[in-house]
């Protein structure tokens, strides 16, 4: 458990390198893996070829010694009655005479298991060793006995060597004297052969040591290459990422130093000259009052009376810009009319509103950041773009809810000159983008200019049919 809360609370960059360098070494293992099995499957297969070519070609060698051992006393054993013993003592003294190499030799046993001729190894002679087996327990003489009633054949087994006196392997071809009960055979030890097999596999498992080795090195230079560039990359996109912050929260200042510049105006140069009116109409009604002039009096209170309706009246419309009331009671589809309506009364330019109802089912964040765009978006046309007609469209479909706002004026400037309108346009841009949406703009200059914004929620935001996407208000709030 200590484990794994140890592994959660890695740092970004080493989850970064953890993620990026994981595939990476169970990749690289498995192929090593791989070419290992197949390089050690193809070795073997290659390592036993060549030791059946070589034990082929010293079971052709045995055969062809025997071939001419027998050649050498065919022309006496031909002529001989089975019981010639003259002819068995000279067939005896010929292969009692082939001795070849260090070790080769030609035995002669009968079919009951006496030994007969044995010229490097004397002590065998006129002994009896049926039953003989060889120390991993291979019957040794029953099986030449054997093999020699069938004809010819040969056989492997474990002997002492008459060189060195060593246990070594040996590989035996006999043949059969069926008219003298005689077992006659050589053999050659392949121990040389063993050698060049465990050698060739020595070879092959120092190779595949080698391969693993060159794998894992070059595993360990892609690690640390992973490595040094998540660190270089997460050190870079964390700069970036603060300069983004930074920048963020200069704009998050600048915006609410704006809002509280233009609210500031608006009190200063809307309600407060308007209270200042209120407040002389009261002095002046209430000099007249004080000097008994009833009717005089009444003039300039209806004046104050009406100031001060003027005053409530941008008191409302300044709340309504800051959190429009109607947009948490009815729904976005009122919150934009009435946004449409003041903006038509206010700047004079022939505003229309439509809508496709869709019964409020729009999440809050998107009923906000729609409005928001929509607020943004009338402000650069009141003020950068000079058009006579602006038309919004509100509509829910089957991919989510689309706002598009089309206006007759004259199109976004290019170049240099356009950062005015850039930081709203980015504001809007930011605002959908959060919301997983998308904002397209289409201008142009000319003849048939104007502007087309267009800002699309998906349909994850549109809220079932049965539930109340605005919260209820209470009374007076």
């Amino acid at each position: 458990m200590r484990g794994f809360r140890n592994l959660v609370s890695l740092t970004y960059a080493q989850k970064l390198s953890l993620v990026a360098a994981l595939p990476l070494v169970v990749a690289v293992a498995a192929i090593a893996l791989l070419v290992t099995y197949e390089s050690r499957a193809t070795a073997e297969r290659e390592i036993q070829a060549l030791e059946r070519r070589l034990i082929e070609a010293k079971k052709e060698e045995l055969r062809n010694y025997v071939t001419q051992a027998r050649n050498g006393f065919a022309y006496i054993y031909g002529r001989a009655a089975p019981n010639d013993e003259i002819a068995q003592n000279l067939v005896k003294q010929i292969l009692s005479a082939m001795i070849y190499g260090k070790d080769g030799f030609f035995f002669v046993y009968d079919y009951e298991g006496n030994n007969l001729v044995s010229p490097r190894q004397t002590e065998f002679i006129n002994r009896n060793w049926e039953g003989l087996t060889d120390s991993d327990g291979t019957p040794v003489v029953n099986e030449f006995i054997r093999l020699a009633r069938q004809g010819a054949g040969w056989h492997s087994f474990m002997w002492q060597k008459p060189s060195t006196g060593e246990e070594a392997q040996m590989i035996a071809y006999v043949v059969g004297l069926q008219d003298w009960r005689w077992v006659v055979g050589t053999g050659v030890f392949i121990d040389d052969i063993v050698a060049t097999v465990a050698n060739a596999r020595a070879e092959v498992e120092a190779r595949v040591q080698r391969t693993f080795m060159y794998i894992g090195g070059i595993v360990l230079a892609a690690v640390l290459i992973v490595f040094t560039s998540g660190m270089l990359l997460n050190i870079r996109e964390r700069r970036l990422a603060d300069a983004k912050l930074k920048e963020l929260t200069q704009r998050v200042f600048d915006a609410q130093e704006e809002e509280r510049g233009r609210v500031a105006r608006e009190l200063h140069d809307g309600i407060s000259q308007i209270l200042v009116g209120v407040r002389y109409a009261l002095d002046n009604t209430r000099r007249r009052l004080s000097r008994g002039d009833d009717d005089g009096a009444r003039d300039p209170l209806d004046k104050g009376i009406e100031h001060l309706g003027t005053a409530i009246t941008e008191v409302r419309r300044i709340s309504r810009d800051l959190r429009p009331g109607v947009l948490d009671d009815l729904g976005l589809g009122p919150a934009l009319k009435a946004l449409t309506d003041d903006f038509r009364e206010r700047t004079g330019i022939e505003t229309e509103f439509t809508t496709v109802v869709f019964r409020n089912r729009l999440d809050q964040d998107s009923k906000i950041a729609l409005y928001r765009i929509a607020q943004e978006a009338l402000t650069n046309i009141e003020r950068h773009s000079g058009a006579t007609r602006v038309t919004i469209d509100l509509r829910g479909h089957k991919k989510g809810a689309t706002m598009r706002i089309t206006d007759n004026g004259r199109g976004l400037r290019t170049g240099p000159n356009r950062s005015g309108s850039g930081i709203g346009l980015r504001n809007m841009q930011e605002r959908i983008e959060q919301l997983d949406g998308s904002l397209r703009i289409l201008s142009s200059r000319g003849a048939q200019s104007g502007t087309v914004i267009e800002a699309s929620l998906p349909l994850s935001h549109l809220l079932p049919p049965q539930e109340d996407a605005t919260p209820k208000r209470k009374a007076g709030s």
